[in-house]
């Protein structure tokens, strides 16, 4: 089985740990590693370097090779703009199908490189029993969920309809919703229902079925997509793509591409792998330690009386203390200071973005 793991987003999320220069995902956030290296080591053993494939943006792809050395540098694919995710994903998979002859009809994982996983060997277990069920096409696309912890209105959400199977433990699911960022009544309701799971973005399929989605409900994407694909490998290759690539309409994946898989041919399969996305200051905290009762606390910081908070302090110029907070993000750097409660976390990339254009670029 191939693996995609993407790496592009510059995490405005995480604002501000993670920089435009230096987003999320290539932070030493847990365990002195970035969560795209701990991406990687999840699933190398496994499946072995030369099907372990990088997307990120062009002006990440030094960083990626210095962090991933094992992997092979025609494998780290580089996008020359931003155009969102239907387009990186039509990229990767038009170098998956260019890797070898038969690549278009193996499985294929899509995973992405800033989350955090507690429970690994659950996961390999997991994607080894989505590779089975695509080659025995029990069905054509496999979403992975995470079984919830707690009713995480920032997260999506699966609707799963009656059993399918049960291959090697792990149970598989009928398709029957996706939900993202439910509304917080909503959101209570499906974890009480417990026929809903958080959905971790992770999902195993063939490159030829998604191939299909574009050129069937994309197609001015697909002819873009197509025009690259023929010049992979080639001389011309990185012109074809500078020049094309940039009139990719930008759209996510999931409006473009994931809306129009017909339910008959989807199905979920979870299980308990202590799975979070880090790409939030709560996710992050929650990620560390998911106690409601308990801190993260980083740095040079006195605290008293905090229930529930993260308080980072990246300086030792500045004590920084907390008192009597329940539920906060405290981030201190060296030009920033953020302060916000867990509920207004969205908020946070829309401040961000807010900077562009203005004499606060620089910070962003």
């Amino acid at each position: 089985m191939k693996i995609i793991i993407f790496a592009g987003g510059s995490g405005r999320r995480l604002w501000p740990i993670s920089r435009v220069k230096s987003p999320k995902q290539f932070e030493p956030i847990i365990d002195k590693k970035s969560t795209l290296q701990l991406a990687v080591d999840r699933v190398l053993e496994t499946y072995g370097a030369e099907n372990i494939f990088v997307s990120t943006n062009e002006r990440y792809q030094t960083l990626v090779r210095s962090q991933l050395p094992e992997l092979p540098p025609e494998q780290i694919i580089g996008e020359p703009d931003r155009r969102d995710l239907a387009a990186a994903v039509g990229l990767a998979m038009a170098h998956i199908a260019q890797s070898s002859p038969t690549a278009v009809d193996e499985p294929v994982a899509i995973l992405w490189g800033d989350n955090y996983m507690q429970h690994v060997t659950n996961f390999r277990q997991l994607l080894k029993s989505a590779e089975a069920l695509v080659l025995n096409r029990t069905a054509n696309i496999f979403f992975i969920g995470e079984t919830p912890r707690y009713a995480n209105e920032n997260l999506g959400w699966l609707g799963l309809g009656h059993k399918i199977s049960n291959q090697n433990g792990t149970p598989c699911y009928q398709f029957k919703s996706l939900t993202y960022r439910p509304e917080p009544a909503e959101c209570h309701r499906m974890f009480e229902d417990g026929r809903y799971v958080w959905n971790t973005g992770y999902f195993v399929t063939t490159p030829r079925y998604v191939r299909e989605l574009y050129r069937q409900f994309q197609p001015e994407i697909w002819s873009h997509l197509a025009a690259i694909e023929i010049s992979i490998g080639s001389p011309d290759y990185e012109e074809t793509l500078h020049r094309v690539y940039p009139q990719i309409q930008s759209i996510s994946f999931d409006d473009a591409i994931l809306t129009n898989v017909p339910a008959e041919d989807a199905a979920v399969l979870h299980g308990e792998l202590g799975w979070s996305d880090p790409g939030t200051l709560y996710a992050l905290k929650e990620a560390i330690e998911p106690s409601r009762s308990r801190n993260v606390i980083k740095g040079s910081v006195v605290d008293k009386q905090l229930q529930d908070c993260l308080v980072y302090n990246y300086t030792d110029k500045k004590l920084v203390v907390a008192v009597g907070l329940e539920g906060m993000i405290i981030v201190n750097t060296e030009d920033a200071l953020l302060v916000v409660n867990k509920d207004h976390i969205p908020l946070v990339k829309e401040v961000v973005n807010d900077f562009e254009g203005t004499s606060l670029e620089a910070f962003s």
